[in-house]
Protein backbone atom coordinates (compact mmCIF):
# COMPACT_ATOMS: atom_id res chain seq x y z
CA UNK A 1 0.00 0.00 0.00
CA UNK A 2 3.24 2.32 0.73
CA UNK A 3 4.46 1.50 -2.56
CA UNK A 4 1.61 2.26 -4.36
CA UNK A 5 0.88 5.71 -2.53
CA UNK A 6 4.68 7.10 -2.94
CA UNK A 7 4.01 6.21 -6.47
CA UNK A 8 0.69 7.48 -7.39
CA UNK A 9 1.85 11.31 -5.31
CA UNK A 10 4.85 10.91 -7.45
CA UNK A 11 3.05 10.54 -10.85
CA UNK A 12 0.73 13.36 -9.92
CA UNK A 13 3.80 15.94 -8.84
CA UNK A 14 5.42 14.65 -12.12
CA UNK A 15 2.03 15.29 -14.12
CA UNK A 16 0.93 18.76 -12.47
CA UNK A 17 5.13 19.85 -12.56
CA UNK A 18 5.09 18.95 -16.10
CA UNK A 19 2.12 21.36 -16.76
CA UNK A 20 3.88 24.24 -15.20
CA UNK A 21 6.50 23.66 -17.47
CA UNK A 22 4.94 23.35 -20.67
CA UNK A 23 3.34 26.49 -19.54
CA UNK A 24 -0.32 24.87 -19.28
CA UNK A 25 0.08 26.03 -15.82
CA UNK A 26 1.16 29.58 -15.53
CA UNK A 27 2.88 31.80 -12.83
CA UNK A 28 -0.45 33.00 -10.11
CA UNK A 29 -2.61 30.55 -10.90
CA UNK A 30 -4.20 28.73 -8.44
CA UNK A 31 -4.43 24.17 -7.88
CA UNK A 32 -7.19 22.92 -6.92
CA UNK A 33 -7.88 22.31 -3.39
CA UNK A 34 -6.59 19.25 -1.93
CA UNK A 35 -9.90 17.45 -1.23
CA UNK A 36 -11.36 18.69 -4.88
CA UNK A 37 -8.12 17.01 -6.58
CA UNK A 38 -7.97 14.27 -4.63
CA UNK A 39 -12.14 13.53 -5.51
CA UNK A 40 -11.16 14.25 -9.51
CA UNK A 41 -8.63 11.96 -9.13
CA UNK A 42 -9.59 8.91 -6.84
CA UNK A 43 -7.46 9.50 -4.78
CA UNK A 44 -6.74 10.03 -1.20
CA UNK A 45 -6.30 13.33 0.43
CA UNK A 46 -2.71 12.60 1.47
CA UNK A 47 -1.60 12.02 -1.28
CA UNK A 48 -2.42 15.10 -3.28
CA UNK A 49 -0.61 17.03 0.21
CA UNK A 50 2.39 14.57 -0.53
CA UNK A 51 2.21 15.54 -4.07
CA UNK A 52 1.83 19.73 -3.60
CA UNK A 53 4.54 18.85 -0.62
CA UNK A 54 7.00 17.83 -3.26
CA UNK A 55 6.25 20.91 -5.59
CA UNK A 56 6.66 23.27 -3.31
CA UNK A 57 10.03 21.67 -1.95
CA UNK A 58 11.31 22.16 -5.70
CA UNK A 59 10.13 25.58 -5.90
CA UNK A 60 7.58 25.21 -8.54
CA UNK A 61 4.44 26.40 -6.47
CA UNK A 62 4.20 27.98 -3.24
CA UNK A 63 1.20 28.06 -0.29
CA UNK A 64 -0.13 31.04 0.39
CA UNK A 65 -1.88 31.37 3.74
CA UNK A 66 -5.42 31.20 4.00
CA UNK A 67 -5.62 31.23 -0.28
CA UNK A 68 -4.39 27.38 -1.32
CA UNK A 69 -1.87 26.60 -3.82
CA UNK A 70 -0.27 28.73 -6.38
CA UNK A 71 2.14 28.23 -9.04
CA UNK A 72 5.52 30.00 -8.65
CA UNK A 73 6.53 32.75 -10.96
CA UNK A 74 9.06 31.94 -13.17
CA UNK A 75 12.45 32.35 -11.99
CA UNK A 76 14.88 32.39 -15.28
CA UNK A 77 14.36 36.33 -15.69
CA UNK A 78 15.28 37.64 -11.41
CA UNK A 79 16.75 40.81 -12.37
CA UNK A 80 14.75 43.72 -11.36
CA UNK A 81 15.22 47.62 -12.84
CA UNK A 82 18.49 49.08 -11.20
CA UNK A 83 17.80 52.42 -9.15
CA UNK A 84 19.06 55.64 -10.92
CA UNK A 85 22.34 57.63 -9.70
CA UNK A 86 21.57 60.43 -7.19
CA UNK A 87 20.78 63.65 -8.25
CA UNK A 88 23.29 66.61 -6.90
CA UNK A 89 21.30 69.23 -7.45
CA UNK A 90 16.68 69.70 -7.17
CA UNK A 91 15.43 70.38 -10.69
CA UNK A 92 11.97 72.49 -11.52
CA UNK A 93 9.46 69.66 -12.53
CA UNK A 94 7.58 69.62 -15.67
CA UNK A 95 5.65 66.49 -16.18
CA UNK A 96 2.54 67.67 -17.07
CA UNK A 97 2.07 67.63 -20.80
CA UNK A 98 3.43 64.11 -20.71
CA UNK A 99 0.58 62.90 -18.52
CA UNK A 100 -1.95 64.91 -20.03
CA UNK A 101 -1.18 62.95 -22.94
CA UNK A 102 -1.73 59.74 -21.01
CA UNK A 103 -4.88 61.10 -18.90
CA UNK A 104 -6.39 62.15 -22.64
CA UNK A 105 -6.14 59.04 -24.30
CA UNK A 106 -7.16 56.97 -21.26
CA UNK A 107 -10.51 58.95 -21.82
CA UNK A 108 -11.24 56.35 -24.56
CA UNK A 109 -13.10 53.58 -23.13
CA UNK A 110 -11.85 51.36 -26.18
CA UNK A 111 -8.33 51.73 -24.95
CA UNK A 112 -6.33 49.03 -22.96
CA UNK A 113 -5.64 51.27 -19.88
CA UNK A 114 -2.11 49.31 -19.02
CA UNK A 115 -1.13 53.03 -17.65
CA UNK A 116 -3.80 54.07 -15.33
CA UNK A 117 -3.37 52.54 -11.45
CA UNK A 118 -6.66 51.76 -10.94
CA UNK A 119 -8.29 48.48 -10.46
CA UNK A 120 -11.35 47.25 -12.42
CA UNK A 121 -14.97 47.60 -11.05
CA UNK A 122 -15.39 44.15 -10.76
CA UNK A 123 -13.09 43.55 -8.40
CA UNK A 124 -14.81 46.26 -5.97
CA UNK A 125 -17.41 46.29 -4.10
CA UNK A 126 -19.10 49.26 -5.78
CA UNK A 127 -22.34 47.51 -5.79
CA UNK A 128 -22.65 47.26 -2.29
CA UNK A 129 -21.58 51.09 -2.02
CA UNK A 130 -24.21 52.70 -4.22
CA UNK A 131 -26.75 50.51 -1.98
CA UNK A 132 -25.55 51.94 0.99
CA UNK A 133 -25.16 55.59 -0.49
CA UNK A 134 -28.84 55.16 -2.04
CA UNK A 135 -29.99 54.22 1.07
CA UNK A 136 -28.27 57.25 2.97
CA UNK A 137 -29.56 59.72 0.33
CA UNK A 138 -33.12 58.47 1.02
CA UNK A 139 -32.67 58.42 5.24
CA UNK A 140 -30.69 61.94 5.16
CA UNK A 141 -32.34 63.83 2.43
CA UNK A 142 -30.82 67.04 3.92
CA UNK A 143 -27.29 65.88 3.75
CA UNK A 144 -26.17 67.88 0.51
CA UNK A 145 -27.95 70.94 1.79
CA UNK A 146 -25.47 72.00 3.55
CA UNK A 147 -21.20 71.71 3.49
CA UNK A 148 -19.84 69.32 5.42
CA UNK A 149 -16.70 71.45 6.27
CA UNK A 150 -13.09 70.64 7.14
CA UNK A 151 -12.08 68.54 9.07
CA UNK A 152 -14.64 66.73 7.71
CA UNK A 153 -17.54 64.14 8.22
CA UNK A 154 -16.93 63.11 11.98
CA UNK A 155 -18.44 59.25 11.59
CA UNK A 156 -15.91 58.94 8.88
CA UNK A 157 -13.03 60.41 10.83
CA UNK A 158 -14.14 57.69 13.95
CA UNK A 159 -14.20 54.80 11.73
CA UNK A 160 -10.38 56.11 10.47
CA UNK A 161 -9.33 56.20 14.41
CA UNK A 162 -10.67 52.40 14.59
CA UNK A 163 -8.76 51.97 11.42
CA UNK A 164 -5.45 53.80 12.89
CA UNK A 165 -5.28 51.22 15.62
CA UNK A 166 -4.50 48.05 13.20
CA UNK A 167 -1.97 50.35 11.43
CA UNK A 168 0.23 50.62 14.48
CA UNK A 169 -0.41 54.51 14.68
CA UNK A 170 -2.55 55.48 17.90
CA UNK A 171 -4.52 58.47 16.08
CA UNK A 172 -7.46 60.67 17.15
CA UNK A 173 -10.57 61.22 15.11
CA UNK A 174 -9.77 64.99 15.80
CA UNK A 175 -6.10 64.31 14.02
CA UNK A 176 -7.68 63.58 10.68
CA UNK A 177 -9.25 66.08 7.75
CA UNK A 178 -10.69 64.30 5.39
CA UNK A 179 -10.04 64.99 1.61
CA UNK A 180 -11.36 64.92 -2.24
CA UNK A 181 -9.04 61.65 -2.43
CA UNK A 182 -5.43 61.59 -1.61
CA UNK A 183 -4.41 64.03 -4.51
CA UNK A 184 -5.69 66.84 -2.38
CA UNK A 185 -4.18 65.38 0.91
CA UNK A 186 -0.74 65.59 -1.08
CA UNK A 187 -1.39 68.99 -2.22
CA UNK A 188 -2.44 70.58 1.60
CA UNK A 189 0.51 68.43 2.71
CA UNK A 190 3.15 70.49 0.48
CA UNK A 191 1.74 73.15 0.55
CA UNK A 192 1.62 73.32 4.41
CA UNK A 193 5.47 72.64 4.74
CA UNK A 194 6.76 74.62 2.25
CA UNK A 195 6.36 77.55 -0.67
CA UNK A 196 7.36 77.94 -4.76
CA UNK A 197 10.93 77.68 -5.06
CA UNK A 198 11.23 75.41 -1.86
CA UNK A 199 12.87 72.02 -2.40
CA UNK A 200 11.30 68.60 -1.54
CA UNK A 201 13.42 65.23 -1.32
CA UNK A 202 11.48 62.43 -3.42
CA UNK A 203 12.06 59.38 -4.53
CA UNK A 204 13.49 58.53 -7.71
CA UNK A 205 11.23 57.25 -9.46
CA UNK A 206 8.17 58.35 -7.48
CA UNK A 207 4.44 58.92 -8.31
CA UNK A 208 3.88 61.27 -11.64
CA UNK A 209 1.05 63.07 -9.84
CA UNK A 210 3.01 63.74 -6.55
CA UNK A 211 5.50 64.87 -9.37
CA UNK A 212 2.66 67.05 -10.69
CA UNK A 213 1.41 68.61 -6.91
CA UNK A 214 4.92 69.79 -6.76
CA UNK A 215 5.33 71.42 -10.59
CA UNK A 216 1.81 72.95 -9.58
CA UNK A 217 3.34 74.83 -7.19
CA UNK A 218 6.51 76.09 -8.23
CA UNK A 219 8.76 73.71 -5.84
CA UNK A 220 11.85 72.02 -7.13
CA UNK A 221 12.32 68.25 -6.74
CA UNK A 222 15.20 66.49 -5.50
CA UNK A 223 15.57 62.97 -6.60
CA UNK A 224 16.92 60.63 -4.22
CA UNK A 225 17.64 57.10 -5.94
CA UNK A 226 14.97 54.40 -4.89
CA UNK A 227 15.36 50.47 -4.56
CA UNK A 228 12.75 48.09 -6.08
CA UNK A 229 12.87 46.17 -2.18
CA UNK A 230 13.06 48.66 0.19
CA UNK A 231 12.31 52.10 -1.23
CA UNK A 232 14.37 55.23 -0.71
CA UNK A 233 18.14 55.36 -0.24
CA UNK A 234 18.71 57.41 3.14
CA UNK A 235 22.44 57.12 2.59
CA UNK A 236 21.74 58.97 -0.25
CA UNK A 237 19.13 60.87 1.17
CA UNK A 238 21.57 61.55 4.58
CA UNK A 239 24.30 63.14 2.25
CA UNK A 240 21.22 65.38 -0.03
CA UNK A 241 20.46 66.40 3.78
CA UNK A 242 24.02 67.23 5.00
CA UNK A 243 24.76 69.81 1.70
CA UNK A 244 21.53 71.40 2.84
CA UNK A 245 18.66 73.34 0.75
CA UNK A 246 15.67 70.57 1.70
CA UNK A 247 12.97 72.03 2.86
CA UNK A 248 10.87 68.51 3.20
CA UNK A 249 10.95 65.02 2.41
CA UNK A 250 8.11 63.53 0.05
CA UNK A 251 8.10 59.36 0.52
CA UNK A 252 5.91 56.03 0.12
CA UNK A 253 7.59 53.75 2.07
CA UNK A 254 4.64 50.83 1.95
CA UNK A 255 4.02 49.54 -1.64
CA UNK A 256 6.14 52.91 -3.42
CA UNK A 257 4.36 53.81 -7.10
CA UNK A 258 5.94 52.83 -9.60
CA UNK A 259 8.43 49.92 -7.65
CA UNK A 260 5.96 47.96 -5.03
CA UNK A 261 8.57 48.23 -1.97
CA UNK A 262 8.12 48.03 1.53
CA UNK A 263 10.92 50.36 3.53
CA UNK A 264 11.98 47.54 6.29
CA UNK A 265 11.14 49.25 10.01
CA UNK A 266 14.81 49.86 11.10
CA UNK A 267 14.93 51.80 7.84
CA UNK A 268 12.01 53.96 8.84
CA UNK A 269 12.94 54.91 12.25
CA UNK A 270 16.32 55.90 10.26
CA UNK A 271 14.36 58.01 8.33
CA UNK A 272 12.77 59.75 10.85
CA UNK A 273 16.01 59.92 12.77
CA UNK A 274 17.21 61.73 9.81
CA UNK A 275 14.36 64.14 9.01
CA UNK A 276 14.24 64.61 13.48
CA UNK A 277 18.39 65.66 12.73
CA UNK A 278 17.57 67.97 10.23
CA UNK A 279 14.13 69.05 11.44
CA UNK A 280 12.55 68.65 8.18
CA UNK A 281 8.35 67.36 7.90
CA UNK A 282 7.98 64.09 6.45
CA UNK A 283 5.35 63.73 3.74
CA UNK A 284 3.85 60.02 3.99
CA UNK A 285 1.79 58.71 0.77
CA UNK A 286 0.31 55.22 2.56
CA UNK A 287 -2.47 54.58 -0.42
CA UNK A 288 -0.90 51.55 -0.88
CA UNK A 289 -0.41 50.31 2.65
CA UNK A 290 -3.30 48.07 2.43
CA UNK A 291 -2.49 45.93 -0.58
CA UNK A 292 0.76 44.08 0.78
CA UNK A 293 -0.02 40.50 -0.47
CA UNK A 294 1.21 38.53 2.13
CA UNK A 295 -1.82 40.34 3.97
CA UNK A 296 0.63 41.98 6.28
CA UNK A 297 -0.22 46.01 7.03
CA UNK A 298 3.37 47.19 7.45
CA UNK A 299 3.43 50.30 9.57
CA UNK A 300 3.58 53.99 8.42
CA UNK A 301 5.67 56.28 9.50
CA UNK A 302 4.00 58.31 11.50
CA UNK A 303 4.07 54.84 13.96
CA UNK A 304 7.60 55.54 14.80
CA UNK A 305 7.29 59.80 14.80
CA UNK A 306 7.01 61.15 18.29
CA UNK A 307 6.90 64.80 17.66
CA UNK A 308 3.93 64.98 14.86
CA UNK A 309 6.60 65.99 11.93
CA UNK A 310 5.00 63.46 9.73
CA UNK A 311 1.90 64.29 7.76
CA UNK A 312 0.04 61.03 6.57
CA UNK A 313 -1.97 60.48 3.38
CA UNK A 314 -3.85 58.00 2.82
CA UNK A 315 -7.07 57.20 0.34
CA UNK A 316 -9.90 54.54 -0.43
CA UNK A 317 -9.16 55.17 -4.03
CA UNK A 318 -6.76 52.07 -4.70
CA UNK A 319 -8.95 49.95 -2.37
CA UNK A 320 -12.70 50.70 -2.61
CA UNK A 321 -13.92 53.03 -4.59
CA UNK A 322 -11.54 55.74 -7.21
CA UNK A 323 -14.78 57.68 -8.31
CA UNK A 324 -16.08 58.09 -4.55
CA UNK A 325 -12.87 60.35 -4.17
CA UNK A 326 -12.49 60.22 -0.39
CA UNK A 327 -9.08 60.67 1.41
CA UNK A 328 -7.16 61.81 4.57
CA UNK A 329 -4.71 63.31 5.53
CA UNK A 330 -2.91 63.42 9.43
CA UNK A 331 -1.42 66.34 9.59
CA UNK A 332 0.58 65.76 12.87
CA UNK A 333 1.42 69.09 14.41
CA UNK A 334 0.32 70.92 10.90
CA UNK A 335 -2.95 70.05 11.61
CA UNK A 336 -3.96 73.76 12.31
CA UNK A 337 -2.31 75.01 9.18
CA UNK A 338 -3.75 71.95 7.36
CA UNK A 339 -7.34 72.71 8.26
CA UNK A 340 -7.11 76.56 7.48
CA UNK A 341 -5.34 75.23 3.46
CA UNK A 342 -8.66 72.80 3.42
CA UNK A 343 -10.97 75.87 4.01
CA UNK A 344 -9.19 77.97 1.41
CA UNK A 345 -8.93 74.77 -1.26
CA UNK A 346 -11.78 73.65 -1.35
CA UNK A 347 -13.92 74.34 1.85
CA UNK A 348 -15.74 70.58 2.18
CA UNK A 349 -15.80 67.53 1.01
CA UNK A 350 -18.72 65.92 -0.70
CA UNK A 351 -21.10 64.59 2.43
CA UNK A 352 -22.91 61.50 0.81
CA UNK A 353 -19.62 59.90 -0.22
CA UNK A 354 -18.00 60.17 3.26
CA UNK A 355 -21.03 58.69 4.70
CA UNK A 356 -20.92 55.94 2.59
CA UNK A 357 -17.61 54.94 2.82
CA UNK A 358 -17.89 54.82 6.69
CA UNK A 359 -20.64 53.01 6.85
CA UNK A 360 -18.50 50.16 4.99
CA UNK A 361 -16.00 50.88 7.13
CA UNK A 362 -17.81 50.25 9.84
CA UNK A 363 -20.19 47.25 8.76
CA UNK A 364 -17.05 44.81 8.73
CA UNK A 365 -17.22 44.39 4.96
CA UNK A 366 -13.76 46.09 4.68
CA UNK A 367 -11.26 43.50 5.57
CA UNK A 368 -12.94 40.75 4.13
CA UNK A 369 -12.88 42.67 0.85
CA UNK A 370 -9.05 43.58 1.35
CA UNK A 371 -8.54 39.92 1.89
CA UNK A 372 -10.01 38.87 -0.92
CA UNK A 373 -8.33 41.66 -3.36
CA UNK A 374 -4.77 41.23 -2.33
CA UNK A 375 -5.45 37.46 -3.25
CA UNK A 376 -6.30 38.41 -6.73
CA UNK A 377 -4.25 41.28 -6.94
CA UNK A 378 -1.20 38.98 -6.50
CA UNK A 379 -2.32 36.55 -8.80
CA UNK A 380 -2.58 39.27 -11.82
CA UNK A 381 0.31 40.62 -10.97
CA UNK A 382 2.00 37.24 -11.27
CA UNK A 383 0.76 36.49 -14.71
CA UNK A 384 1.28 39.77 -16.02
CA UNK A 385 4.95 39.45 -14.67
CA UNK A 386 5.10 36.22 -16.16
CA UNK A 387 3.76 37.71 -20.10
CA UNK A 388 6.05 40.31 -19.58
CA UNK A 389 9.57 38.07 -19.33
CA UNK A 390 7.87 36.29 -21.98
CA UNK A 391 7.37 39.16 -24.64
CA UNK A 392 9.46 41.27 -23.71
CA UNK A 393 12.94 42.35 -25.48
CA UNK A 394 15.74 40.03 -24.03
CA UNK A 395 17.75 42.28 -21.24
CA UNK A 396 14.47 43.34 -20.08
CA UNK A 397 14.24 43.77 -16.00
CA UNK A 398 11.05 43.85 -14.02
CA UNK A 399 9.91 44.36 -10.34
CA UNK A 400 8.82 41.94 -8.24
CA UNK A 401 6.52 43.81 -6.34
CA UNK A 402 5.78 43.03 -2.73
CA UNK A 403 2.27 44.42 -3.13
CA UNK A 404 -0.06 46.85 -4.87
CA UNK A 405 -0.40 46.48 -8.68
CA UNK A 406 2.11 48.18 -10.86
CA UNK A 407 5.23 46.61 -12.48
CA UNK A 408 8.05 49.06 -13.16
CA UNK A 409 10.24 47.68 -15.99
CA UNK A 410 13.65 48.21 -17.68
CA UNK A 411 13.99 47.89 -21.24
CA UNK A 412 17.28 47.67 -22.65
CA UNK A 413 19.16 50.41 -24.06
CA UNK A 414 17.53 52.07 -27.47
CA UNK A 415 13.80 52.31 -26.59
CA UNK A 416 12.20 55.22 -25.97
CA UNK A 417 8.88 54.77 -23.86
CA UNK A 418 7.54 58.28 -25.43
CA UNK A 419 7.63 57.09 -28.34
CA UNK A 420 6.44 53.63 -27.26
CA UNK A 421 3.69 55.69 -25.81
CA UNK A 422 2.66 57.11 -28.90
CA UNK A 423 2.76 53.68 -31.03
CA UNK A 424 0.61 51.98 -28.14
CA UNK A 425 -2.32 54.38 -28.39
CA UNK A 426 -2.52 54.39 -31.70
CA UNK A 427 -3.00 50.35 -31.38
CA UNK A 428 -5.60 50.57 -28.64
CA UNK A 429 -3.19 50.17 -25.75
CA UNK A 430 -2.16 52.97 -23.22
CA UNK A 431 1.13 52.95 -20.97
CA UNK A 432 3.07 55.07 -18.72
CA UNK A 433 6.30 55.90 -20.25
CA UNK A 434 9.54 56.10 -17.56
CA UNK A 435 9.91 60.27 -17.73
CA UNK A 436 6.58 60.79 -16.33
CA UNK A 437 8.00 59.12 -12.91
CA UNK A 438 11.33 61.49 -13.01
CA UNK A 439 11.56 65.48 -12.47
CA UNK A 440 14.53 65.56 -14.95
CA UNK A 441 12.89 63.33 -17.46
CA UNK A 442 14.81 60.55 -16.88
CA UNK A 443 14.22 56.47 -17.15
CA UNK A 444 13.52 56.58 -21.22
CA UNK A 445 13.94 53.63 -21.54
CA UNK A 446 11.53 52.49 -18.50
CA UNK A 447 8.03 51.83 -18.77
CA UNK A 448 4.90 51.30 -15.39
CA UNK A 449 2.15 48.91 -16.64
CA UNK A 450 -0.86 48.55 -14.48
CA UNK A 451 -2.23 44.86 -13.61
CA UNK A 452 -5.36 46.17 -12.03
CA UNK A 453 -7.30 44.91 -14.94
CA UNK A 454 -8.11 41.14 -14.70
CA UNK A 455 -5.85 38.42 -16.69
CA UNK A 456 -7.52 37.46 -20.03
CA UNK A 457 -6.72 37.19 -23.58
CA UNK A 458 -7.50 40.98 -23.99
CA UNK A 459 -4.75 42.11 -21.12
CA UNK A 460 -2.54 39.33 -22.35
CA UNK A 461 -2.85 40.88 -25.96
CA UNK A 462 -1.88 43.74 -25.14
CA UNK A 463 0.98 42.75 -22.99
CA UNK A 464 2.27 41.72 -26.39
CA UNK A 465 1.74 44.28 -28.28
CA UNK A 466 3.67 46.65 -26.01
CA UNK A 467 6.88 43.91 -25.73
CA UNK A 468 6.65 43.25 -29.20
CA UNK A 469 6.87 47.37 -30.08
CA UNK A 470 9.88 47.39 -27.20
CA UNK A 471 11.48 45.16 -29.22
CA UNK A 472 11.16 46.72 -32.56
CA UNK A 473 12.52 50.13 -30.76
CA UNK A 474 15.68 47.83 -29.01
CA UNK A 475 16.05 45.78 -32.21
CA UNK A 476 16.31 42.65 -29.94
CA UNK A 477 13.88 39.23 -29.94
CA UNK A 478 11.67 38.88 -26.67
CA UNK A 479 12.57 35.15 -25.01
CA UNK A 480 9.22 33.72 -26.55
CA UNK A 481 10.03 34.67 -29.47
CA UNK A 482 13.44 32.63 -28.62
CA UNK A 483 11.75 29.50 -27.20
CA UNK A 484 10.20 29.03 -30.00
Amino acid sequence: MVDADTFLYEQLAAELGGAIERGALRPGDRLPSVRRLAEERQVSVATVLQAYLRLENTGLIEVRPKSGHFVRRRTELTAEPRAPRQCATPARVSVSDAVARILEALRDPAVVPLGSAYVDPSMLPVTALNRMLAQLAREASTAGARYDAAPGLLTLRRQLARRAVDWGVPLREDEFVTTIGATEGLSLALRAVARAGDVIAVESPTYFGVLQAIEGLGMRALEIPASPRTGMDLDALDEALRAGGVKAIMVQPNVSNPLGGVMPDDAKERLIKLARRHDLPVIEDDVYGELVFDGSRPRPLRAFDDDGRVLLVGSVSKTLAPGYRVGWIAGGRLHDAVVRLKYSQSLACPTLTQMAVAEFLGSGGYDRHLRRLRSHLAGQVERYRDAVIEFFPEGTRVSAPRGGFVLWIEMPGGVDSLVMLDRAVARGVVIAPGPVFSARNRFGNFVRISCGMPWSPKAEAAVKLVGELACELSGKRSRGLRAA
